[in-house]
């Protein structure tokens, strides 16, 4: 039964037991298929055309987060006014939001209008409910949790709508879609637990293919002062490349609107290397806009046939687009599975404890719906040892394409301006295939692919001086806790695996890399001055004698920081475990947890003490 509670009701029930906004937490992402799945285990949602879109309520306020963790309240101001009036202490409602027309269809290209100039004509579909209550429900069945948001969502809302879903038949379903011109179809595990990150429990088939390109440029129109049609790419091997040409789809004024946004973004040089004839009185674009595009196929050469302009994605960045690809049903849809094959199982990586690879795979096959919704779908470095651990170990971050289709590329503009291809990882494929290539460690950047430019968390790494004990190192722990949260950030503490403690503040993405290595680089130094004895932000090792450096180098642009979770390329095959403050009071040192720990990992991290570790509603503020 759907809430019916009074407004005074409701405000009288905020009154007595408010609860703060729950903060951003990774999303579920859909692996694209080539059919529906069968069977009555599966449930079948519409494909929604909008904009992925978490609602966070609490305290009596409601914020908007794209799937990236920005923060786009200001753009929903019906949703959210509606979404605080619900008769909850607080929730995390995972949905879309869309514009319909007037057959009811959602409307990519009507969703882009509304943002512009009409933000009360934009409608919510609820899908999922992750927290209520301060009660996280990610580990609960699909079906319990949908019945738990259908009843927080009041009848007839003109904003807040529930995801209708119907069990089994999804070709059916798919196929009346189709019929209808709708997008397509979402079908989802009924039984499934919510992992931020990609799994096999959530799949998509469209009806036609459609998806994000790279404005690379445009061609002029011999008829008018606009362009004939925009020239795409699209990112492959972590490289930009020539992707067709798109000319219809526009009315005229989209055509003088995108002639304006591209007038300062022209450059002389060619963007990507294209066919002459194609691009004949080109004006190239640095590559910063994102376009939807509708497609029948992709040619033989890589480009699209009949594509169609939808609108311009301002979600996404540049360099987080790349093609998707259909995968085989039969292929897509095994629960927390892995079809990577493990050669040499029996080789030694640790050879002090004769911990083989098979060993090494077998616990990251464990953890992974745990460890990608922190290194999923960011930047990432591995460290590889492919003869073991105590032989030669190298940091690789870039890829030619030798790793295959599940270890993805992010194309990442250096200092001189060229693009690199930097690795990513979304799936237990992709974490299974760095191990099958020699990967022991995992580190990632402190942001993520939808938008590298903005930092996602601060990390400070407390380093201890060569014989120092780890009494130095808790004692240090609690004293950066308490400094920070003297300025108003929450942290949380890692256990590393090495020798030292990570102390994380999780951050809204908004401050860019300049910004964000400033703040670090001045409250260590700040610390060290305030106890010199004790700590040190000197970079030379001869000054950090008998002191803990504050290593704050990790949060500038293209550093990176061990991901929770990862094993540690060190004796015994220590493992990167997120503790509580209060475990940080007794634990005997930073390599407790092992490999061998996976099953109790998992139990942790599904517990009350951890459910909301690493994750906090904060900007960096001022120092």
């Amino acid at each position: 039964m759907r809430s019916s509670a009074s407004p005074s009701r409701r405000a009288a029930s905020a009154k007595l037991d408010e609860a703060a906004v729950p903060p951003f937490r990774p999303v579920q992402l859909a692996q694209l298929v080539d059919a529906v799945p069968a069977g009555d285990r599966w449930l079948h949602e519409m494909k929604y055309d909008g904009y992925r879109t978490l609602v966070a309520i609490g305290g009596g306020a409601a914020r908007a987060y794209t799937r990236s963790g920005l923060d786009w309240s200001d753009r929903y101001p019906a949703i959210l006014e509606q979404a605080g009036r619900l008769n909850v202490r607080s929730a995390l409602i995972d949905g879309e939001a869309v514009v319909l027309d007037a057959d009811g269809r959602s409307s990519f290209q009507a969703l882009q209008g509304a943002l512009k100039g009409a933000p009360g004509t934009i409608d919510y579909f609820a899908f999922d409910l992750l927290e209520l209550n301060g009660e996280d429900l990610t580990r609960l069945p699909l079906l319990e949790r949908k019945e738990r948001l259908r009843a927080i969502l009041p009848e007839g809302d003109p904003h807040l709508r529930y995801s209708e879903h119907i069990r089994g038949n999804g070709e059916k379903l798919l196929a009346s879609f189709c019929s209808a011109d709708l997008e397509g179809v979402i079908s989802k595990l009924a039984t499934a637990k919510y992992v931020g990150s990609r799994s096999g429990t959530w799949v998509k088939t469209k009806c036609i293919k459609r998806q994000e390109f790279v404005i690379v440029g445009w061609t002029p129109s011999d008829k008018s002062r606009t362009f004939r049609s925009l020239i795409l790419g699209i990112h492959e091997g972590g490289v930009l490349r020539y992707a067709g040409k798109v000319g219809t789809g526009f009315n005229t004024g989209e055509l003088l609107r995108l002639m304006e946004i591209m007038a300062p973004l022209e450059q002389k040089e060619a963007t990507v290397k294209a066919p002459r004839a194609e691009v004949r009185g080109a004006h190239w674009l640095k590559p910063r806009l994102v376009a939807e595009i509708a497609y029948t196929e992709m040619t033989n050469e890589g480009t699209l046939r009949h594509p169609s302009y939808l609108g311009l994605r301002e979600d996404k960045k540049p360099e987080a687009v790349v093609l998707e690809i259909e995968a085989p049903i039969a292929s897509a849809t095994e629960p927390d599975a892995t079809s990577v094959t493990i050669s040499n199982r029996d080789r030694v990586i640790y050879p002090e404890s004769s911990i083989t690879k098979g060993e090494l795979a077998d616990y990251y096959a464990a953890v992974a719906s745990i460890m990608l919704p922190w290194c999923g779908s960011r930047p990432i470095s591995l460290v590889r040892c492919p003869q073991g651990r105590a032989k030669k170990c190298f940091f690789q971050k870039h890829d030619a394409g030798s790793f295959g289709d599940a270890v993805k590329h992010v194309g990442i503009l250096e200092k001189d301006g060229h693009e690199e291809p930097y690795l990513f990882v979304d799936s237990a494929d992709g974490l299974l295939t760095c191990v099958q290539m020699g990967t022991i460690e995992f580190h990632g950047w402190g942001a993520r692919i939808e938008d590298v430019e903005k930092a996602d968390r601060l990390v400070f790494d407390l380093d201890p001086d060569e014989g120092l004990d780890f009494e130095a190192v808790r004692k240090a722990a609690f004293h950066f806790r308490d400094i920070l949260k003297s300025i108003g950030l929450e942290t949380f503490p890692m256990a590393t695996g090495g020798k030292g403690i990570h102390v994380i503040a999780p951050l809204v993405p908004r401050a860019e890399w300049p910004e964000v290595k400033d703040f670090a680089h001045r409250l260590a130094q700040a610390v060290a001055q305030s106890d010199p004895d004790n700590f040190t932000a000197a970079l030379p090792k001869a000054q950090r004698k008998g002191r803990i450096f504050v290593d704050y180098l990790r949060n500038q642009r293209g550093a990176t920081a061990v991901m929770p979770y990862a094993v540690r390329a060190r004796p015994e095959a220590p493992v990167a475990a997120p503790i509580t403050w209060k475990e940080m009071e007794t634990i005997d040192k930073p390599s407790h947890f092992h490999i061998s720990d996976a099953a109790e990992l998992v139990k942790r991290a599904a517990s009350r003490a951890l459910s909301g570790w690493g994750r906090a509603d904060q900007v960096l503020p001022d120092l």
